[in-house]
């Protein structure tokens, strides 16, 4: 047992020799499955957590393969630099929703309203936004980085845009209404 109170770590210094017979000798133990088990669910676990902190930190080297490279990095920044109306749409719809309930049981003519006037308005106003949102960054993408770029990436800004700001990962990493850059390779 060693004296937690004295200095030092109460053993010898373990030879360059010593130390490398350790080594090979650990590297050599053969492991049962149960032990490779473990190891691997070890690993895989420290690497979701690292995808997991570079999710908020927005830390490239770590993201998951979903998130990695330079036209997915231009597709966030293009959605995040800009207000729109597909994230604001469900928190737009509760409160629709409490006014359905509200004004049911007062008159009918306010709940139809609701229903024929101000609920397909919300919803073409969200189709709308979209729709001009992907024919800009379809233009943009194939201006950068070629036709090739556009495939899989207008559906996952599309994603990314009807998420709250607050609340999407990778974490925004450009101001609403600031400039795009053009150091995206």
């Amino acid at each position: 047992m060693v004296d937690e109170t004295e200095p030092g770590k109460g053993r010898a210094t373990p030879t360059r020799r010593e130390a490398e017979a350790a080594r090979k000798k650990q590297m050599k133990t053969p492991m049962s499955r149960k032990e490779q088990r473990k190891r691997d669910a070890a690993a895989r676990e420290e690497i979701r957590l690292k995808q997991r902190a570079a999710l908020k930190s927005g830390d490239e080297r770590y993201l998951p393969a979903r998130e990695q490279g330079p036209v997915r990095r231009f597709c966030r920044d293009y959605v995040d630099r800009r207000y729109n109306v597909a994230e604001f749409l469900l928190p737009f719809l509760i409160v629709l929703l409490i006014l359905f309930a509200v004004a049911g049981s007062m008159s009918s003519s306010v709940s139809a309203f609701l229903t024929v006037v101000i609920y397909p308005v919300v919803i073409l106003t969200t189709v709308l936004d979209e729709f001009l949102m992907v024919r800009g960054l379809r233009r943009e993408l194939k201006a950068r980085f070629g036709p090739d770029a556009v495939k899989g990436s207008v559906l996952y800004a599309v994603l990314r845009s009807t998420q709250l700001r607050r609340f999407r990962l990778p974490k925004p990493q450009v101001a609403r209404g600031e400039k795009l850059g053009t150091n995206y390779r």
